[in-house]
């Protein structure tokens, strides 16, 4: 029999997003703070990640789009997500 911790967060996903736009966010997993390790040095500037496809986005200095955006550029290596 296995108990249920409401405080416990669910595991995170293959691919997840900060943008609330995106189909790949989950608002309830932002309630703790989420680290990722790219080719082992913790980064914490990741947009959105896909640990499967090892990539994940970040913004691209200090250029925006004409919508207000930061511009994305996608890095590619070993990735790891884990909550803190």
């Amino acid at each position: 029999m296995t108990e249920t911790n409401p405080t416990s967060t669910p595991a995170l996903p293959d691919r997840l997003s900060t943008d609330p736009r995106s189909p790949h966010h989950v608002a309830a997993l932002f309630e703790k703070e989420i680290a990722i390790r790219f080719n082992d040095k913790e980064r914490f500037d990741v947009a959105e990640y896909c640990i499967s496809e090892g990539w994940i986005r970040v913004p691209a200095g200090k250029a925006i789009d004409r919508k207000g955006q930061p511009l994305m550029i996608k890095l590619k290596g070993k990735v790891e997500a884990f909550s803190r």
